[in-house]
């Protein structure tokens, strides 16, 4: 799957408020370095359905024995080593017989910032090399998923170094001799081995930390499907990031792939949408979903254009940003592997007739598109109506109820239909922009 900066964004999956996006229900990583394997595999999920399938199973595999992840390593661990094996290039001689004949005290008075970073160093070693042999044991078992072996194996073969069983066998009573021979033994001649580690345990740690915020969201694994024919179904799917969120249920398939929502600014139009596409994201990073059930098939990517940005440097307007983001759309369409595509109200940067026309003429080109699956949302009632007749679009539309005195509430329930509803002059007047307007000044 493919995904570029400006959908992950309108998905509002990083963000620069700390907690705020959907990555922050995600990370439960130990170390940093899983941290950043998790954002590079947000951004860069699996290449093919067998490959996210292999996946899926070793996240459901963590999820169901969150008790082997090994609690020895930290991040500590992983900053100390990276600061170790830096100064590698500084350390061209053993220690001599003078300096190991001198005993800890005399070190410590002598030249105490190298005796606590030896100390520290080989104590953080010997715990990383102990955290991945418990990883290496796990290869005992009968049922370690296929990717899950292959790393595991990896790590057990790189482990296989002569310096492992020393290492593991350092503890607070080894001697300050025998750990100054191990740190320069190490330095010269573990760094490369021990980046590779670092670099497995980052994937896995990414791995167990989806499996983590599954169990710890209490959302389900979808069922993973070919990408053809395409489907889409979800039961219960809800937004993540809301507190008290509203379910729904959505059924695309390869003959109804077009959803065509109207209903009233504010009504839940974009966060429907949004709730579809972080649900689509998740499955296809092999975790579980936000939603009581799902199937879906296996999809390229996930185009959206929901917060498009004019920009002023390079002179383009706020319409042509719209337009630019539609060819690339278009691009991506010509390809028959299937996309989710999600249209929050197009063509907002010019009038309501060529609104009307561009966005008529949008849709008439995507439906010639069948195998992919398209959400459009629109305030433009006329659009709708102009495709009622369509078997393809599935239509639906967010109720508002609206009394008699002007008031208006928002219900967000997602009902079969188009809706007409037009509010935007009731919340002008609410919220006393008119009366302020015509208020005379002193």
């Amino acid at each position: 799957m493919q995904n570029d900066k400006i959908s992950l964004k309108d998905l509002s999956i990083f963000t620069t408020d700390a907690g705020m996006g959907v990555f922050a229900l995600l990370d439960h990583t130990t170390t940093q370095a899983g941290r950043d394997h998790l954002q590079q595999l947000i951004q860069h999920p699996p290449d093919t359905f067998e490959q996210l399938q292999q996946l899926q199973d070793t996240i459901k595999f963590w999820s169901k024995h969150p008790e082997l992840w090994p609690t020895v390593v930290s991040n500590g661990t992983i900053v100390m080593l990276e600061k170790f094996f830096e100064s590698a290039d500084s350390i061209s001689a053993p220690p001599t017989g003078l300096v190991k004949a001198l005993g800890a005290v005399f070190q410590k008075l002598l030249n105490r910032n190298e005796y606590f970073f030896t100390q520290f160093s080989i104590s953080h070693l010997s715990d990383f090399l102990s955290g991945c042999t418990q990883l290496a044991e796990l290869l005992e078992r009968d049922d370690l998923p296929l990717l899950l072996r292959n790393e595991l194996e990896a790590i057990a073969d790189d482990l296989q170094h002569r310096l492992t069983p020393a290492l593991l066998e350092v503890t607070k009573k080894t001697p300050y001799s025998a750990l100054m021979e191990l740190s320069y033994k190490a330095r010269r001649e573990m760094k490369n081995m021990i980046y590779r580690l670092v670099d497995h345990y980052a994937r896995l740690d990414a791995w167990q930390s989806m499996a983590m915020a599954t169990v710890s969201n209490k959302w389900v694994f979808p069922v993973l499907q070919p990408a053809l024919p395409v489907i889409f179904q979800a039961s219960a799917l809800y937004h993540p990031l809301l507190e008290q969120p509203i379910a729904y249920d959505i059924n695309f398939s390869d003959n109804r792939n077009f959803l065509l929502l109207t209903g009233a600014n504010m009504s839940g139009k974009t966060t429907f949408m949004r709730a579809i596409g972080v649900g689509a994201l998740l499955a296809h990073l092999g975790m579980g979903v936000p939603a009581v059930a799902m199937r879906i098939s296996f999809l390229s990517g996930i185009i959206t254009s929901m917060q498009v940005e004019d920009n002023i440097m390079s002179g383009e307007s706020y319409f042509f940003a719209e337009v630019q983001r539609m060819k690339h759309t278009a691009q991506k369409l010509v390809q028959p592997a299937p996309h989710l595509v999600l249209m929050d109200e197009l063509f907002k940067g010019t009038n309501v007739h060529d609104a009307y026309e561009c966005t008529r003429a949008v849709v008439e080109g995507l439906l010639q598109r069948p195998h992919h699956l398209m959400v459009l949302s629109t305030h433009l009632y006329e659009v709708a109506q102009h495709f009622s007749d369509r078997k393809e679009i599935l239509f639906a539309y967010f109720v508002t109820n609206m009394a008699e005195n002007g008031d208006f509430k928002f219900t967000y329930e997602l009902k079969p239909g188009i809706s007409n509803d037009r509010i935007g002059y009731r919340i002008l007047q609410k919220e006393g922009v008119i009366q302020l307007l015509h208020r005379h000044t002193a």
